[in-house]
């Protein structure tokens, strides 16, 4: 029974861990990279799919797990 429970209790964070991706994020401006960090989860799916608002206000399309 302890080892049917160990079992389960490594399934389950594998699993959880697995759906939690993260990736580097930039995005370009005037032929350089512009590096915002390591995004997870939802924000990595929001910052790619919304871009990134900077201090001007422009946004800017976003590039998240890609070689340089």
């Amino acid at each position: 029974m302890k080892k049917v429970a160990i079992l389960f209790a490594a399934v389950a964070l594998f699993g959880l861990s697995s759906c939690n991706k993260c990736h580097e994020c930039h995005y370009d401006m005037n032929g350089a990279e512009v590096e915002l960090g390591e995004y997870c989860g939802d924000d990595l799916e929001a910052i790619e799919a919304n871009g990134y608002a900077d201090t001007s206000g422009t946004v800017h399309t976003v590039h998240c797990g890609e070689d340089h």
